[in-house]
């Protein structure tokens, strides 16, 4: 079998899932949908957005005028502290079941600049935005009630973002979330098995082999996971010490996993010069006390741009009814990411 040309399956490891793999299907023609590339040059300051400093936000509060990191309580949560936790249970042999979750919302705008996205900001001003996140997960975990804290980034229309204003949210609750819980459990048996984390083996791994290596830092590696699932789909993960939160990082880790991430952001940009969206996520270990010995900090990045800046990858048909599906390989997509310039493609426009 030849992993570059024939159809396969190619297993994850962290949520015990196959996903197929369709190397030829990106020379079929393409008459579906096209979005539209974002081309847009925001300005520094929107008078009609209500993330930027000292503008009414759409709950009717008004921000300060912040000039680095900003975080606020979401006006419009999701998970609300004073839910009741009530459970219901009926119909045949209690089969229909549901339990009432309270938690937090925060949202979390990486700069007072309107047009700044993480791949154009300094690595010092992304420092920033990780402490904030670092402090963040630290004290909204230490109340009792919260026993999950994720922080996550939409960028882009397309991914479904209400506001281009750069910025994150972090949603924190009682229970553990079905993807990371699973994450878990799978990094526990693989930790009971090997007595070795998962994710460090993985990492030390691609970073010998090197050919889905996108970025790699001094601590920190950006790489495309051999089961990635959608196109660009790639992992930023720690590969010198097992870090389990933000709240390990070392000053020069967290200065480098800035670095990390802003280059990921300028190869991504640069793919197909556009404002390259996705949903990124930050898995850490739970704040229920717990000792989980097998768990790695990482970071998940999951785009859908697939063939321009204008045709993305449908989740649809077999990967709704069967399996996740690709079509590229994660060695093809690795190889694309890694021959983009350092260099970000609007930084060459002035």
């Amino acid at each position: 079998m030849d992993l570059q040309f024939d159809t396969h399956n190619r297993y994850n490891p962290l949520l015990a899932q196959w996903v197929k793999v369709s190397p030829h299907r990106t020379k079929r023609p393409w008459n579906g949908q096209v979005e539209k590339p974002n081309l847009q040059e925001l300005p520094s300051y929107d008078s009609t957005c209500y993330l930027c400093p000292g503008n009414q936000r759409s709950g009717g509060e008004r921000n300060p005028d912040y000039q680095d990191v900003y975080v606020f309580d979401n006006d419009f949560a999701s998970l609300l502290p004073t839910t009741p936790s009530d459970a219901i249970e009926m119909g045949p042999h209690g089969l229909l079941k549901a339990n009432g979750e309270s938690g937090q919302c925060r949202v979390v705008c990486f700069s007072a600049r309107h047009d700044l996205t993480l791949a154009r900001m300094e690595i010092e001003d992304i420092e920033k935005v990780l402490s904030v996140w670092q402090k963040e997960y630290e004290t909204i975990g230490s109340n009792e009630k919260i026993n999950y804290v994720q922080i996550f980034e939409n960028r882009g229309a397309i991914m479904g973002c209400s506001n281009p204003h750069p910025h994150a949210q972090i949603w924190s609750e009682q229970i553990i979330p079905d993807i990371p819980a699973t994450e878990l459990v799978q990094e526990a048996m693989y930790y009971a098995n090997h007595t070795s984390t998962m994710l460090m083996d993985y990492a030390l791994f691609e970073q010998e082999v090197g050919e889905r290596v996108v970025v790699q830092g001094k601590h920190f590696l950006a790489v495309v996971p051999f089961w990635a699932v959608w196109p660009y789909e790639t992992m930023i993960l720690p590969y010198k010490r097992n870090l389990q939160s933000l709240c390990d990082l070392s000053e020069e880790e967290r200065k480098d996993l800035a670095y990390t991430m802003q280059q990921l952001g300028i190869r991504y940009d640069n793919v197909f010069q556009t404002s390259f969206p996705y949903s990124m996520g930050v898995h850490q270990k739970p704040t229920d006390g717990k000792a989980y010995p097998g768990h790695t900090m990482h970071l998940h990045y999951f785009p859908p741009l697939l063939r321009s800046a204008t045709v993305k990858k449908f989740m649809v048909g077999y990967e709704m009814m069967a399996m996740p599906q690709r079509d590229i390989t994660a060695e093809q997509a690795a190889q694309k990411l890694r021959e983009q310039s350092d260099v970000h493609y609007r930084s060459t426009l002035h």
